[in-house]
Formats: structure tokens, sequence, C-alpha cells
């Protein structure tokens, strides 16, 4: 492909594809290229290979596969299964933490200790656990052992279910909505989707938003949780973003992937003064640590570690031959890495029996011998940075300060003060009119659109007309990069609502609130608004939205049906692979809306993506009858 095509909006990017190697290696755009056209019938939704009978695919010829399936039978089932699929990924990162949690309880894993005793003793009483003359190991392994029961529950209510408002849980419960198991509901799914079972597409949707549920209210959420009580709850913290962090002098080793069991422990190995000493024994200044994707936000949030990029700056941070060691986890980590870093001298390290890659070094991670498995990694990076060539190093300069850290329980204990922690101040901005509402951006890179423009043109629009933003995985370093998520941006970009909000406590105008399990935060921060009183009493009441804009991965359907079950507007961009199931597209953009009080919009340009949230935002503030906005919108330019 052309290396001169606009790929990005960040300029490392396109720097590093034009210097690599005289265009030799193949990125994922070259990859895009070379798949079209793309299939059609996939495109569309309509090709069916759940049994052996086909494939099938749904034409003017045949209106029908070969068992009788429709088109929308088709759709619901592909759509179904991705969402179980998401689901499944976010709650076996859970139980993994889970796991971990228990054997921090029984002392079994020594490396780990429990980091915030108090939100755990707060967990506790949600899964009704005495607590009183308990030490704190005990509490962890009682908790963990009740959570990881409720993996195979197969009746009544998850525990944590009970953060959400009352009304959302009547709905929930009147539509037979409300998770048994999170086991249980995926299993479930995919048996409902075999061929000659369920063929009602509005009966596997709704069982879709059941699993998905069982993913936010639950798995996502227990991730969040027990990380904080393990790892350490979040607390703002500046630390820098972007390719230009990358050190010539230093050994440079990423993690990337999504489980902070692994990069928790990485960083205290490299900053361990046996290890530092190891490098400069080898001729380098020290160790140089950064992150990619999720893994990234879990040790910006608790570390301060600088974050490299995300999900489409993978290839590109290994193709400045800078790097020494990657050392990857579990989910949205590309097989092509190991082909990049054959170019170069870098090691590519898997750590999961889960997640193993042809070519790349299998080091057996083991939670219970945490840090000499973390060390182990750093020293094959020392050796690593010995044999790098200095004449394929190159790293470009651009970098970016920000801060990240807010949490639930953080976010607005600055808009109350230290001993007024509350939600009262952000329900009176929004009731009195300062601020319009709240806006969730979030979800993944797409190589099909440009690379973090939406993400960026989305949040400019927002605040531009007092919409707080708050966001999560990839689409928080996009905005991170481009300069959004210092409290200085709120100058430049927010309206003059926002502006007095920000400038009063000191916050950026935009909320880094983790990775994407992190996704659950939003939900209680919702949930906290709701109860705090005067914007309704079921979260499809606030004046909130949410966007995907540049999503790709089945992990991004169900976090987005967990939002629109939980009543939530929610944009995708690009739309769903549904085009061809006129009813399955009915039901999540208009006859959801009036089971759960949420539904999907599939806008694709930006600036129209943002101003269907701000309508519907503005539609909320009618229904509630909310004073209007103090000032006009601001007048200033969002394009990138």
């Amino acid at each position: 492909m052309d290396k001169d095509e606009r790929l990005s909006i960040d300029p490392t990017v396109q720097k590093i594809i034009n210097n690599t190697l005289g265009g030799e290696i193949e990125f994922i755009w070259d990859r895009v290229e070379n798949q079209q056209p793309q299939c059609g019938f996939g495109i569309s939704g309509v090709c069916c290979r759940v049994c052996v009978m086909g494939p099938c695919r749904i034409t003017k010829k045949a209106s029908r596969g070969v068992c009788g399936a429709t088109a929308d039978i088709i759709g619901a089932r592909n759509f179904a299964r991705m969402v179980a699929a998401g689901t499944a990924a976010h709650s076996d990162h859970a139980r993994d933490i889970a796991t971990l949690l228990h054997d921090v309880g029984k002392g079994t894993a020594r490396d780990f200790e429990i980091k915030d005793p108090e939100k755990l003793k707060r967990i506790a009483v949600d899964f009704n656990i005495d607590t009183s003359d308990k030490d704190i190991s005990t509490i962890a392994t009682e908790v963990a052992e009740k959570a990881l029961a409720e993996f195979g529950q197969q009746e009544g209510e998850l525990s944590l279910q009970k953060r959400a408002p009352e009304k959302t849980k009547e709905m929930w419960r009147e539509e037979g909505l409300i998770p048994r198991g999170i086991d249980r509901e995926i299993v479930e799914m995919i048996h409902r989707t075999n061929i000659g079972v369920d063929n009602d597409p509005v009966n596997i949707l709704r069982q879709a938003i059941r699993v998905s549920l069982a993913d936010g209210w639950w798995g996502s959420m227990m991730a969040t949780d027990f990380s904080d009580v393990v790892f350490g709850s979040p607390n703002p913290i500046r630390a820098r973003s972007n390719i230009g962090v990358l050190k010539e002098d230093e050994v440079n080793i990423i993690v990337h992937g999504h489980d902070p069991t692994v990069s928790d422990m990485i960083v205290r190995a490299a900053r361990d003064p046996e290890m530092i000493n190891k490098a400069k024994e080898a001729g380098a200044k020290g160790i140089n640590l950064g992150g990619i994707c999720c893994t990234a936000n879990e040790i910006l949030m608790r570390h301060g570690i600088p974050v490299l990029g995300n999900f489409l700056q993978q290839e590109i941070a290994i193709a400045t031959g800078a790097v020494d060691l990657m050392v990857v986890d579990i989910q949205c980590i590309l097989p092509s890495i190991v082909d990049i870093a054959k170019c170069f001298h870098t090691e590519i390290i898997t750590t999961s029996r889960k997640a193993k890659f042809e070519g790349a070094t299998f080091v057996d991670y083991d939670h219970k011998d945490a840090l000499n498995s973390a060390k182990k990694i750093v020293e094959m990076a020392i050796e690593s940075y010995k044999k790098r060539e200095s004449k394929k190093v190159f790293i470009p300069e651009e970098t970016q300060a920000f801060v990240g850290g807010f949490t639930s329980e953080n976010a607005f204990q600055f808009l109350g003060g230290r001993y007024r922690a509350t939600y009262r101040p952000l329900n009176n901005a929004i009731m009195e009119g300062r601020l319009r509402g709240l806006g969730a951006i979030v979800g993944c890179n797409h190589p099909k659109q440009i690379h973090d423009y939406s993400h960026v043109v989305i949040a400019r629009e927002l605040l531009r007309h007092d919409v707080l933003v708050v966001e999560t995985g990839c689409s928080a370093i996009a905005c991170a990069k481009q300069g959004l998520l210092d409290p200085e941006a709120a100058k430049e970009y927010a309206g003059e609502g926002l502006l007095e909000v920000c400038e009063a406590v000191g916050i950026p105008p935009i909320l880094h609130m983790g990775s994407c399990v992190d996704n659950s935060r939003i939900l209680i921060a919702l949930s906290n608004i709701v109860k705090e009183g005067g914007l309704g009493e079921a979260i499809s009441d606030v004046p909130a939205a949410a966007c995907a804009p540049e999503w790709m991965s089945e992990k991004a359907v169900a976090i987005s049906l967990y939002a629109v079950g939980s009543g939530i507007y929610v944009n995708m961009s690009p739309q769903f692979q549904l085009g061809g199931c006129e009813r399955v597209m009915k039901f999540l953009t208009e006859d959801i809306a009036r089971i759960t009080g949420g539904r999907y919009c599939f806008e694709q340009e930006p600036v129209a993506i943002a101003r269907g949230m701000i309508d519907h935002i503005d539609k909320k503030r009618e229904a509630l009858k909310l004073r209007p906005m103090m000032y006009p919108v601001r007048n200033i330019a969002v394009e990138v």
C-alpha cells in the first residue's frame, strides 16, 4: 500500500512506517489492503458456519440456510456468540485475578499482598461476608472463594448486581435478564445458538443481554475490584505517553496485554537495584518500562509508568528497533509482532498458557513465584539489549504529559473535597446547567479507520458542549497522546461551564478511568449519580451517553451490550456486521429501548456521533426538567 497514505493522526506512526527498513515490513494496514475485497456476506452478517451442512449465506436466490435459518436467525446467532466470547474473555481475566486473591489470602502467592484492605472489606459486605474479628487474609480467602463459586452458580442473582439502582434492577428482574452465574449464561448462549435450538432472533438477543450483564456487573467489575485490592486502588497520577518515551541508552521493556498479575510484578522487577545494576553492567544507563494497550493503563494508574501507545501501535513500537523485549499476556496481541521482532533484536516473551505464540519464547509465569519469574524476564531483556543494532534504531521524539488514574471512588472526591467525598457537586453541576452531562468514549482502534481520529474529534466536540468525558482503554490513550488528558486542555477545548469545574478542582476535562475491564467503573459512577438524587431513578434517566468509535473486538460487543442493557445510549462505529439482518437491527436500535431504556446507534462520522450523544443527553435533561445550560456552546474547531 502507499506508505504516504494518511493512516493515523499520530505522527509517530507515519514516521516509523516511512523510516522502517525501506518499506519491507508488513504492518496491519498492509494486511487490510491485502484482504480486499472482504467477504460481503460476512460483513452483512448473513454467513453461517454453526454446522457442516453449510457454510450457508443468504442471497436473493437462497433466502434460508440449509437448515431453514433466516438472515435474522443467522445474524442473531453470530452477534450472540460474539457477546458470549467477549464476556468469556473479561470473565476469565476476572477468574485469574480472583484465584490470585485467594492465593494471597492463603499465603501461597508470597510476592503479592493486600494493598487496599479497606476496599476488600467493602467488597466483603457485597458478598454478605461478616468481617468482624477476622484478619485481612481470612477475609481475602472468603471473598475469593465466594466469588469463584459464583462463576458456576446455577440459580439466583450475582452478588455485585446489588450495586445497580433499584429501578434498574427491577427492570432486569421483570424482563428475566438477571444473570444467574457467569459460566452458566455463557454456556447457555453457546447452546442456544447451536443448530436446531433457539430459532427466535429476539429470544436469542434477550439471552445475549443477560450474558453481557454478567460481564459488566460481575466479570469486569470483579476484575477491577480485585485488582484494586491486590495491586492498589489507583489515584490520579502524572505520566507521559507515546513512542517517544523509549530511550536509546536504556534497556527498553514493553508490557502488552491485559493481565496486571504479570505487568505489576514486571514493574517491581525492573525497579529492583539488582536488575538495574545488571543493566548498567551490560552498558545501559538503566531500565525503561512502558506499556501498550490495557496493560499500559493498569501500570500507569498504579505506578505512573509511561504509555507507549494503543492497539495499532504495538507493531510500530517494535519497528523503532529500540525495544529489547516485549512481554505479552492475554488479549489484543497481534500474532504479527513475532515476525516484526525477527527483523530486529527484539525478544517476544509470552507468559500465559492460554496465549502462546508460534516463534515467541514462553516463560511459564507462576504467580506463586512471581518475582523470580519477572526477574527472569527482565534479565532476558538485558541480554537482548546487548544485541541491539544502533543503526536500526529510530525513536520519534513525540511525547505528551497527561493525568490518569481516576476511579468511581476518587474521580468525584475532588468535586466534594477530601472531607465531603460525594457526588452531590457533580449532580448539582448537571442540574444547574454548568455541565450538560457525561460522555463515555471507550474501545479499540480499527485499521480501516484513521488511527485515533474519531476518538479525538468526538472528545473535542463533547468538551466544547460542556460534556464531562470519561475514557478507558485505547480511547484514553488516543486522547492522552493529543494532550486532552492534561488539566491545561480545559482552557483550549472545554466549554465555559466545564472549564469552571475543571479549574475549580484541578482536573482534566477528560478523566482516564482505566483499562477495558474498568468500564465497570463507569457503571458504578452512573449508579452513584442516581443514588445521590435529582437525576432520575434508573441509569437510563441520567443525562449520559457512550460511544466506541474505533472498536474491533468481541469484548467491545459485550461491553456495548451491557451498557445498553443497563440503560445507556451507545454509538458503535463501525456498524455491527448485521446489515443484512433487518429484524435484528431493529431490535438493537429501537425495540431494546422499550425493555432496558438504552439503545444502539450506528452513526459513522465523528462529529455526527458526538452530536447524537449530545442530542440524547439534552433529551434526558428535558425529561428531568433541568435548567437550561448556563453558557452558549463554545465556538472552537474540533477537527485534527
